[in-house]
């Protein structure tokens, strides 16, 4: 499988032809269908230096990129409270809290989602989203960008024995799709969150709204789009509908 970088048009283009004719198209939700990684930053900032955490001083959005960005919240509170895993928990839930609050208020979709959402629907192509988010957030989500029909399946990490960087998550909304991992599309934003795709041996698009480029390289995309108005996104697409034809 070709994986190249933002920029890499032509490589880009021929990496999606083999999936056709394609069947299902899997999307993550925080950072995928919208920018809400500032939205989940600015909780844990705001709540960690609160209770003292790092004595105080605020962490910083490289270790929030390093250590949460994408995460479950078990992972998360293991790795914030590692003498306390049930506080982990809570403050998770918590945080969860004040998250949903903010959602209400600033949520917005990420560039050409709903031009994305009109192709896939054209085209009867299945679809799911799969997610490590709680199953509140993401449902609020979904139904805030007017996504709740959309979607033919939700699947969260948490309802998994194993959630992502485990493919598992992935792997679920295929058997519930009854779709092809050879014939199906993922997109994702954070390092787990591709790590999960490609070990479902699904191709999987990163898309770069916070998460640094060479980090979610490391995960092996098969390339990286800037948002869904990418050219890069729909000449592969284009190339994939007239392998189809």
């Amino acid at each position: 499988m070709t994986v190249s970088s933002a920029g890499d048009s032509s490589e880009s283009t021929a990496s999606l032809v083999g999936l056709a004719p394609l069947e299902a198209v899997l999307f993550d939700v925080d950072g995928t269908l919208c920018d809400s990684d500032p939205l989940h930053y600015h909780a844990f900032r705001v709540m960690l230096q609160e209770i003292g955490f790092n004595g105080g001083v605020p962490i910083t959005e490289d270790f929030f990129v390093e250590n949460i960005a994408g995460k479950h919240n078990e992972d998360i509170a293991e790795v914030l409270f590692p003498d306390d895993i049930p506080r982990g928990r809570k403050f998770t839930e918590d945080k969860e809290a004040l998250f949903r609050k903010l959602v209400l208020e600033q949520l917005t979709p990420v560039s050409g989602l709903y031009k994305l959402k009109k192709w896939i629907e054209d085209r009867g192509i299945k679809r799911a989203a799969v997610t490590n988010a709680p199953k509140p957030n993401a449902e609020l989500i979904i139904s805030i960008l007017g996504l709740s029909d959309f979607f033919q399946a939700v699947v969260v990490g948490s309802e998994c024995e194993h959630a992502k960087p485990h493919p598992e998550p992935y792997l679920k909304a295929l058997d519930l799709l009854k779709a092809s991992k050879e014939h199906t599309l993922i997109f994702e934003d954070s390092v787990s969150g591709i790590k999960a795709g490609v070990a479902a041996g699904v191709a999987t698009i990163g898309i770069t709204t916070r998460n640094p480029e060479h980090q979610l390289m490391e995960a092996k995309p098969i390339f990286l789009i800037k948002s869904y108005d990418d050219p890069q996104l729909w000449a592969a697409l284009e190339a994939l509908e007239k392998m189809d034809a």
